[in-house]
Protein backbone atom coordinates (compact mmCIF):
# COMPACT_ATOMS: atom_id res chain seq x y z
CA UNK A 1 0.00 0.00 0.00
CA UNK A 2 1.34 3.44 -0.90
CA UNK A 3 2.25 5.52 2.14
CA UNK A 4 2.75 8.95 0.50
CA UNK A 5 0.30 11.84 0.36
CA UNK A 6 -0.86 12.53 -3.21
CA UNK A 7 -1.79 16.06 -2.20
CA UNK A 8 1.78 16.88 -1.12
CA UNK A 9 3.32 19.63 -3.24
CA UNK A 10 6.84 19.74 -4.59
CA UNK A 11 9.02 22.80 -4.15
CA UNK A 12 10.34 24.53 -7.24
CA UNK A 13 13.91 23.43 -7.88
CA UNK A 14 16.53 23.99 -10.57
CA UNK A 15 18.97 21.13 -11.13
CA UNK A 16 22.13 21.77 -13.17
CA UNK A 17 22.56 18.75 -15.46
CA UNK A 18 25.47 20.09 -17.47
CA UNK A 19 27.09 23.36 -18.47
CA UNK A 20 24.33 25.43 -20.06
CA UNK A 21 21.69 22.73 -19.39
CA UNK A 22 19.36 22.96 -16.42
CA UNK A 23 16.28 20.99 -15.37
CA UNK A 24 13.54 23.01 -13.66
CA UNK A 25 11.16 21.10 -11.39
CA UNK A 26 7.98 23.16 -11.06
CA UNK A 27 5.59 23.17 -8.11
CA UNK A 28 2.85 20.62 -8.76
CA UNK A 29 0.80 18.00 -6.96
CA UNK A 30 1.84 14.38 -7.04
CA UNK A 31 -0.56 12.25 -9.04
CA UNK A 32 -0.99 8.55 -9.69
CA UNK A 33 0.07 9.19 -13.31
CA UNK A 34 3.27 10.81 -12.07
CA UNK A 35 3.98 7.83 -9.84
CA UNK A 36 3.34 5.47 -12.75
CA UNK A 37 5.77 7.44 -14.94
CA UNK A 38 8.40 7.20 -12.21
CA UNK A 39 7.96 3.43 -11.96
CA UNK A 40 8.29 3.09 -15.75
CA UNK A 41 11.45 5.20 -15.70
CA UNK A 42 12.99 3.02 -12.97
CA UNK A 43 12.13 -0.14 -14.92
CA UNK A 44 13.87 1.26 -18.01
CA UNK A 45 16.99 1.78 -15.93
CA UNK A 46 16.72 -1.64 -14.23
CA UNK A 47 19.91 -2.95 -15.84
CA UNK A 48 23.21 -1.47 -14.66
CA UNK A 49 24.11 1.14 -17.31
CA UNK A 50 27.21 0.24 -19.31
CA UNK A 51 28.56 0.40 -22.84
CA UNK A 52 30.62 -2.40 -24.39
CA UNK A 53 31.32 -3.89 -20.96
CA UNK A 54 32.69 -0.73 -19.35
CA UNK A 55 31.19 1.69 -16.89
CA UNK A 56 29.74 4.91 -18.29
CA UNK A 57 31.35 8.28 -17.71
CA UNK A 58 29.33 11.00 -15.98
CA UNK A 59 28.54 12.64 -19.35
CA UNK A 60 27.43 9.33 -20.88
CA UNK A 61 25.30 8.48 -17.85
CA UNK A 62 23.61 11.89 -17.99
CA UNK A 63 22.88 11.47 -21.71
CA UNK A 64 21.52 7.96 -21.12
CA UNK A 65 19.07 9.31 -18.55
CA UNK A 66 18.03 12.15 -20.86
CA UNK A 67 17.43 9.74 -23.77
CA UNK A 68 15.68 7.05 -21.69
CA UNK A 69 13.41 8.74 -19.20
CA UNK A 70 12.77 12.31 -20.37
CA UNK A 71 10.19 13.00 -23.04
CA UNK A 72 11.37 15.75 -25.36
CA UNK A 73 8.91 18.38 -26.57
CA UNK A 74 9.74 19.61 -30.06
CA UNK A 75 8.10 22.13 -32.34
CA UNK A 76 7.77 21.48 -36.05
CA UNK A 77 8.83 24.53 -37.99
CA UNK A 78 9.35 25.66 -41.55
CA UNK A 79 12.47 24.15 -43.10
CA UNK A 80 13.86 27.66 -43.60
CA UNK A 81 13.33 28.76 -39.99
CA UNK A 82 15.67 31.50 -38.85
CA UNK A 83 15.90 34.64 -36.78
CA UNK A 84 14.65 37.98 -38.12
CA UNK A 85 17.96 38.77 -39.81
CA UNK A 86 18.00 35.44 -41.65
CA UNK A 87 20.83 33.93 -39.60
CA UNK A 88 20.82 31.05 -37.12
CA UNK A 89 23.35 30.49 -34.35
CA UNK A 90 23.57 27.12 -32.60
CA UNK A 91 24.80 26.86 -28.99
CA UNK A 92 26.37 23.67 -27.65
CA UNK A 93 24.51 22.52 -24.54
CA UNK A 94 26.36 19.33 -23.60
CA UNK A 95 29.19 17.03 -24.63
CA UNK A 96 27.03 13.95 -25.01
CA UNK A 97 27.70 10.25 -24.89
CA UNK A 98 30.14 7.94 -26.65
CA UNK A 99 28.84 5.21 -28.93
CA UNK A 100 29.48 3.23 -32.10
CA UNK A 101 27.21 3.14 -35.16
CA UNK A 102 25.89 0.31 -37.28
CA UNK A 103 23.43 0.53 -40.16
CA UNK A 104 20.08 -1.24 -40.34
CA UNK A 105 21.70 -4.43 -41.73
CA UNK A 106 24.32 -4.49 -38.95
CA UNK A 107 27.34 -3.17 -40.85
CA UNK A 108 29.67 -1.32 -38.49
CA UNK A 109 31.26 2.06 -39.17
CA UNK A 110 35.07 1.92 -39.25
CA UNK A 111 37.98 4.18 -40.23
CA UNK A 112 41.03 3.03 -42.12
CA UNK A 113 44.23 4.22 -40.48
CA UNK A 114 44.97 7.84 -41.36
CA UNK A 115 42.01 8.09 -43.75
CA UNK A 116 39.54 10.98 -43.55
CA UNK A 117 36.71 8.79 -44.83
CA UNK A 118 34.56 6.21 -43.04
CA UNK A 119 33.55 2.74 -44.26
CA UNK A 120 30.71 0.33 -43.49
CA UNK A 121 31.88 -3.25 -42.85
CA UNK A 122 30.37 -6.36 -41.26
CA UNK A 123 32.88 -7.08 -38.51
CA UNK A 124 33.37 -10.62 -37.25
CA UNK A 125 34.66 -11.94 -33.96
CA UNK A 126 37.99 -10.53 -32.82
CA UNK A 127 37.80 -7.35 -34.90
CA UNK A 128 35.25 -5.28 -33.02
CA UNK A 129 37.97 -2.93 -31.83
CA UNK A 130 37.96 -1.47 -35.36
CA UNK A 131 34.63 0.25 -34.72
CA UNK A 132 34.76 4.04 -34.62
CA UNK A 133 33.80 5.44 -31.24
CA UNK A 134 31.77 8.58 -31.82
CA UNK A 135 31.04 11.37 -29.39
CA UNK A 136 27.83 13.30 -29.93
CA UNK A 137 27.41 16.88 -28.70
CA UNK A 138 23.97 18.52 -28.70
CA UNK A 139 23.16 22.04 -29.91
CA UNK A 140 20.13 24.32 -29.73
CA UNK A 141 19.30 27.18 -32.12
CA UNK A 142 19.32 30.54 -30.33
CA UNK A 143 16.35 32.86 -30.67
CA UNK A 144 14.14 30.52 -32.72
CA UNK A 145 11.87 27.55 -32.09
CA UNK A 146 13.49 24.14 -32.05
CA UNK A 147 13.34 21.97 -35.15
CA UNK A 148 11.58 18.60 -35.04
CA UNK A 149 14.90 16.89 -34.27
CA UNK A 150 18.01 17.12 -32.13
CA UNK A 151 20.86 19.13 -33.65
CA UNK A 152 24.14 17.27 -33.09
CA UNK A 153 27.87 17.30 -33.80
CA UNK A 154 29.47 13.89 -34.47
CA UNK A 155 33.13 13.59 -33.47
CA UNK A 156 35.70 10.79 -33.33
CA UNK A 157 38.20 12.84 -31.28
CA UNK A 158 38.04 16.24 -29.58
CA UNK A 159 39.20 17.90 -32.81
CA UNK A 160 38.08 15.53 -35.60
CA UNK A 161 34.44 15.81 -36.65
CA UNK A 162 32.14 14.72 -39.46
CA UNK A 163 31.35 17.49 -41.95
CA UNK A 164 29.69 17.99 -45.35
CA UNK A 165 31.04 19.80 -48.40
CA UNK A 166 29.27 20.26 -51.75
CA UNK A 167 31.51 19.50 -54.74
CA UNK A 168 30.17 19.60 -58.31
CA UNK A 169 26.60 19.01 -57.14
CA UNK A 170 27.51 16.03 -54.96
CA UNK A 171 27.63 16.29 -51.19
CA UNK A 172 30.78 14.75 -49.72
CA UNK A 173 31.03 13.43 -46.17
CA UNK A 174 34.48 13.67 -44.63
CA UNK A 175 36.34 13.94 -41.34
CA UNK A 176 37.57 17.45 -40.67
CA UNK A 177 39.95 18.93 -38.10
CA UNK A 178 38.49 21.80 -36.08
CA UNK A 179 39.19 22.95 -32.54
CA UNK A 180 36.46 22.05 -30.06
CA UNK A 181 36.51 25.64 -28.76
CA UNK A 182 35.65 26.97 -32.23
CA UNK A 183 32.47 24.89 -32.15
CA UNK A 184 30.97 26.21 -28.91
CA UNK A 185 28.72 28.37 -31.06
CA UNK A 186 28.07 27.62 -34.72
CA UNK A 187 26.65 30.18 -37.14
CA UNK A 188 25.14 29.24 -40.48
CA UNK A 189 26.41 32.42 -42.14
CA UNK A 190 30.03 31.36 -41.53
CA UNK A 191 29.71 27.94 -43.19
CA UNK A 192 30.31 26.27 -39.81
CA UNK A 193 26.91 24.55 -39.90
CA UNK A 194 28.56 22.03 -42.25
CA UNK A 195 29.50 20.20 -39.02
CA UNK A 196 25.91 19.82 -37.78
CA UNK A 197 23.28 17.13 -38.37
CA UNK A 198 19.63 16.70 -37.47
CA UNK A 199 19.24 13.45 -35.52
CA UNK A 200 15.74 11.97 -35.83
CA UNK A 201 14.20 8.70 -34.71
CA UNK A 202 13.21 6.75 -37.84
CA UNK A 203 12.05 3.49 -36.21
CA UNK A 204 12.45 1.58 -32.98
CA UNK A 205 16.05 2.26 -31.82
CA UNK A 206 17.03 3.55 -35.29
CA UNK A 207 18.02 7.11 -36.19
CA UNK A 208 18.73 9.20 -39.28
CA UNK A 209 21.28 12.03 -39.59
CA UNK A 210 20.37 14.83 -41.99
CA UNK A 211 22.78 17.63 -42.87
CA UNK A 212 21.76 20.95 -41.29
CA UNK A 213 23.41 22.98 -44.05
CA UNK A 214 22.22 20.81 -46.93
CA UNK A 215 18.63 19.73 -46.24
CA UNK A 216 17.34 16.37 -47.53
CA UNK A 217 20.89 14.93 -47.60
CA UNK A 218 21.45 12.05 -45.17
CA UNK A 219 24.41 10.01 -43.89
CA UNK A 220 24.10 6.63 -45.61
CA UNK A 221 25.70 3.27 -46.37
CA UNK A 222 25.38 0.84 -49.28
CA UNK A 223 22.49 -1.62 -48.90
CA UNK A 224 24.36 -4.36 -50.77
CA UNK A 225 28.12 -3.97 -50.99
CA UNK A 226 30.68 -4.38 -48.21
CA UNK A 227 33.69 -2.15 -47.55
CA UNK A 228 32.02 0.85 -49.18
CA UNK A 229 32.38 4.45 -48.05
CA UNK A 230 29.87 6.08 -45.76
CA UNK A 231 28.42 8.83 -47.95
CA UNK A 232 25.69 11.44 -48.13
CA UNK A 233 22.61 10.70 -50.22
CA UNK A 234 19.24 12.20 -51.00
CA UNK A 235 16.31 10.75 -49.08
CA UNK A 236 14.97 7.46 -50.56
CA UNK A 237 17.96 7.04 -52.89
CA UNK A 238 17.93 3.49 -54.27
CA UNK A 239 20.54 1.16 -52.81
CA UNK A 240 21.32 3.38 -49.78
CA UNK A 241 20.55 2.85 -46.08
CA UNK A 242 19.99 5.96 -43.98
CA UNK A 243 18.96 4.48 -40.61
CA UNK A 244 21.50 3.69 -37.90
CA UNK A 245 21.59 2.07 -34.50
CA UNK A 246 23.61 3.59 -31.65
CA UNK A 247 25.52 0.96 -29.67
Amino acid sequence: MCDFDLSQELQDEIIRLDKGLELEVSRSKRTLQGVANLVLAINRMAKPPSRCGRELSEDEFCSLIMDSVIEETVVKTDRNWSTGDGRVTFQRVNSGMQFSLCDSVQKDIVQQSGDLKLQAITLKGGHYERKVNFKMARYVPLGVCAADAQTVLLSITNNIHMSCTMTDGKLELTLENCSKDELLKISDNQNMDRFLFFKRASALALYTFESVKYRDWFISTSSKDEDQLVEMCKVDTAGRLTSFKLK
